[in-house]
């Protein structure tokens, strides 16, 4: 695919509104592909050849090596621990303790853990740290999952634990040629920078990306090696059964959107505005599709949950009641201090 290098976003469609009174008071720009997983475009919006981060939305083409090469089954990971490390956790009990039981299965502790400490995502959770006057701990950072499955990874396969985030440690590199696989791009065309998390992150275009979850949710029809499909497959089955542990129990788009949609869809988050999501064969769409959604400033819940919810619905994808469960991510009114309703947030777009 193509994938020109120094493109930028100014020139990105105007996709949110946000209105005060009778007049738009800001906007949010940014692009939209929808991909089949044969690479035909389904629909789009903007310069869908635009590079960009993939950031946390790659994760599930890091948990794929970690099943194909035997280490899952190795250590006995439990679908339910597949998903955490396929996540962007919240950073709830249920969360920390997945992630401290695939610390004992592979015999290291939380101090081999090299994604950093944040707050949980989660207020409640948040909000009971600071009463207990405690700090958070590698834990509770939403990687964390996924460092842990990269520990797995490169225990099973002989390789050093120490600098397992290096670009260059054969666990990265084997991550890098995965995604590239699911991408159909070759490995050089993958740029590489370092993820909030301390992990490498890749860039890629947008349509490259929305390719990879076509491929993702539909690998058993594709070209993809055997091994790497059934991998695949047990990633989206993962991420489908235990869509609290690839978000979270509370305001999680991610969740919501798995457990609303009954198992059609798959969804994950990336930072800085990004959203992947992989669309099950159906009869509106044989051979399913893969989404990708950029939002140019970065905005996450204020931009990109709308977009997301009525790129969905503009294609079909979400009926009347599903859309009504999913109303606290597709549009929100704007209050005043006085809680008095003076505009609200809007999509705008047409795919």
């Amino acid at each position: 695919m193509n994938q020109p290098g120094n493109q930028t976003l100014a020139d990105a469609p105007v996709l949110v509104e946000i209105t005060r009174g009778s007049m738009v008071e800001s906007r949010h720009r940014g692009v939209i592909a929808v991909i089949g997983a044969a690479g035909g475009t389904v629909a789009s919006l903007g310069d869908i050849r635009i590079t960009t981060w993939f950031r946390s939305a790659a994760k599930p083409f890091q948990t794929i090596p970690i099943i194909a090469s035997g280490a899952a089954a190795h250590y006995g990971l439990t679908p339910r621990e597949l998903a955490v490390i396929t996540g962007s956790h919240s950073g709830e009990s249920i969360h920390l303790e997945a992630v401290l039981s695939i610390l004992n299965k592979i015999a290291l502790d939380e101090s081999a853990l090299k994604c950093g400490a944040h707050m949980p995502f989660d207020d409640m959770s948040a909000k009971q740290l600071r009463a207990e006057n405690r700090q958070p701990r590698p834990l509770h950072n939403n990687c964390s999952g996924k460092h842990a499955g990269m520990l797995a990874f490169a225990k099973r396969i002989g390789a050093t634990v120490e600098n397992y985030i290096d670009p260059d440690h054969p666990i990265q590199r084997r991550i890098r040629s995965t995604l590239a696989r699911f991408a159909d791009v070759s490995v050089d065309e993958i740029e590489i920078a370092v993820d909030g998390c301390s992990a490498p992150v890749f860039g890629l275009s947008v349509e490259a990306m929305a390719q990879s979850y076509a491929r993702l949710v539909a690998a058993e029809h594709t070209e993809i090696e055997p091994e790497l499909a059934a991998a695949a497959e047990a990633v989206v089955d993962t991420m489908i059964e235990y869509p609290e542990m690839v978000g979270g129990t509370r305001d999680r788009l991610d969740t919501d959107l798995m457990l609303v949609s009954k198992g059609q869809i798959i969804s994950k988050v990336g930072a800085e505005g990004m959203q992947l999501l992989g669309v099950k064969p159906n009869k509106r769409y044989p051979k399913g599709l893969g989404i990708a959604v950029k939002i140019e400033d970065g905005d996450v819940r204020r931009a990109r949950d709308p977009v997301v919810i009525e790129t969905l619905r503009q294609l079909g994808l979400l009926n009347d009641d599903q859309l009504d469960r999913l109303s606290l991510y597709a549009r929100s009114t704007v209050f005043n201090h006085r809680k008095i309703e003076v505009g609200e947030v809007r999509t705008c777009f047409k795919l």
